[in-house]
């Protein structure tokens, strides 16, 4: 199983100004608003940390993924926490939640909603179904079949949702976190390419140190951390937060290096499908909530190498050939980053 972590990183240099280095128009507005950001974050980020514990990058990476307006995958083995993390980020948050638990037995209906006639009436009423929400949590994704999990396909890529030929658009921000146990699990239906696209991130949450899961059998002994969490934000201040975060300059040498690192994943030897043109621009998103996190309003290729592996990794389907000599995409992904060039964030 693949644990995406980021690399370490050098304190990136910084440029004079965002505008200086490359000729973008930035202000003490957009300055001032990523300041914003970044403080509503650490609010989030405080609040979910005291139902997760030792995990602050899987953590600060759920955050990436809802300040980039994607999606999130938690992959691990039951127990370590991946359903708790999803309902701490999503009380954190004063906005309509819903979860869907994914069985066997589950129908696309329950996802997308059906439309039920009404005798009194004498027409059919529509009833949405689980995605209607600002975040829904899909708890054990892979354990419907694919036909049930391709009821989110339209509603992750395009925020919207067609029943009987009529269209229904879902409500900003809309945000799916879903978990999944290992495909090497018994009852589990692997996730089909087109769905692990639309997927901005996959993180794995891993087994806690010691002293975190001694504190966990104090703190969850009696009752659940859950209970006692209350919102730090809400909806609409989610909704400016993400609009901020889409004002963060690229520069076009940035953008030329993750568009040249995803180009390499798609004719790689040791790879039989590379990453898509969405994949470029989850990785750009992601890239810009990152530096608005770290207080700035424009993208350094730091940005784009550290996310490398929680956005691409999940996208990539390794060769025969790579996996007999036991090389999983994220290790393709790290000797991709070595060769592809980095360019000069002052030039």
């Amino acid at each position: 199983m693949e644990t995406p972590t980021s690399p370490p990183m050098s304190p990136p240099p910084a440029p004079p100004s965002a505008g200086a280095a490359t000729g973008a128009t930035t202000g003490t507005d957009l300055t001032t608003d990523v300041d914003a950001v970044a403080r509503v974050a650490a609010r989030v980020r405080a609040n979910v940390e005291k139902v997760i514990e030792g995990k602050g990058d899987v953590v600060g990476a759920a955050i990436v993924v809802l300040l980039a307006e994607g999606h999130l995958l938690i992959e691990d083995v039951p127990g370590v926490g991946k359903t708790m993390l999803a309902k701490a980020l999503a009380r954190s948050i004063d906005s309509t939640v819903r979860r869907i638990q994914f069985t066997p037995d589950l129908l696309p209906s329950d996802i997308t909603g059906v439309s039920v006639f009404d005798q009194s009436t004498r027409t059919f009423e529509f009833r949405p179904g689980g995605v209607f929400a600002n975040v829904v949590i899909g708890d054990e994704i892979n354990r419907a079949s694919p036909k049930t999990q391709s009821a989110l396909l339209e509603c992750m890529a395009e925020r919207q949702v067609t029943v009987d030929n009529v269209t229904y658009q879902l409500e900003s921000p809309f945000m799916v976190i879903a978990t999944q146990n290992p495909v090497e699990m018994e009852g589990t239906y692997p996730l089909p390419e087109a769905q692990r696209d639309r997927f901005l991130a996959r993180v794995s949450i891993g087994y806690p140190v010691p002293a975190a899961e001694i504190a966990m059998l104090s703190s969850h002994g009696t009752v659940s951390p859950l209970d006692d969490l209350e919102p730090v934000t809400d909806s609409a201040e989610v909704r400016k937060l993400c609009e901020i975060v889409s004002r963060v300059h690229v520069s076009d040498a940035v953008q030329r290096y993750a568009v040249a690192l995803t180009s390499a994943t798609r004719n790689h030897p040791e790879l039989l499908l590379g990453a898509s043109p969405r994949a470029t621009l989850h990785l750009v998103r992601a890239a810009k909530a990152r530096a608005a996190l770290q207080r700035r309003d424009y993208v350094l290729p730091d940005d784009v190498r550290a996310l490398l592996p929680m956005v691409l990794a999940h996208r990539l389907l390794p060769s025969a050939e790579a996996a007999v000599g036991g090389r999983d995409a994220a290790a393709i992904l790290d000797g991709i980053a070595a060769q592809v060039p980095v360019p000069d964030p002052s030039a």
